[in-house]
């Protein structure tokens, strides 16, 4: 069962000045210090999303069921586009930048990230899948995952809808198998 790191504090709650022009951005991380990050980000009223998937790490001597980033090296932060709020992200420990050209990083359209968080909450089967931008655009009719967008595929007489984050160019794919399923 996968989890996550998240703070969906409302604007209200952090700042009586929040702007209602709020984006998700990429913030890339150093190695392995992704949750140490989105801690920091929380800390500093910034609201943070950490997808975390479980996994058993093995050693001579044990296991052990260890929560890892769904993405390695990447943290995502809702911030307003001004300076002063990037900067804020920006001069926490263990952060390299935002994601996007010229280290101003690129907005994260919404229904990525819900997309991902949805994928994350319902336990929904997924798996890694390569990052793709062409193909059919199909939304998800009912169920579960309901609303949810991707791009279909299928193979070997599998279908799968490929979630992707176009600003790290990751994705993860979701079997949708009794779904129904609609062009976007």
């Amino acid at each position: 069962m996968a989890s996550m790191i998240q703070s969906w504090a409302s604007c209200s709650a952090q700042s009586a000045g929040c702007s209602e022009a709020e984006n998700w951005y990429a913030v890339q991380t150093h190695a392995r210090h992704e949750k140490m990050v989105a801690q920091r980000l929380q800390e500093r009223g910034v609201t943070a999303f950490l997808p975390l998937r479980t996994e058993v790490h093995r050693w001579s001597d044990r296991k052990k069921v260890v929560e890892v980033p769904l993405f390695g090296c990447y943290v995502f932060a809702k911030i307003a586009g001004a300076t002063v709020d990037r900067l804020r992200v920006l001069r926490v420990d263990g952060v390299l930048g935002l994601v996007g050209s010229r280290g101003e990083g690129t907005p994260i359209p919404d229904d990525q990230i819900e997309a991902v968080r949805m994928v994350m909450e319902d336990g929904v089967p997924w798996s890694s899948h390569p990052f793709i931008k062409v193909g059919q655009r199909v939304r998800i009719k009912s169920g579960a995952l309901s609303g949810m967008e991707g791009v279909l595929l299928s193979h070997d007489g599998e279908s799968k809808l490929v979630i992707s984050i176009d600003a790290i160019q990751r994705s993860l794919a979701v079997r949708v198998e009794g779904y129904e399923v609609e062009t976007a």
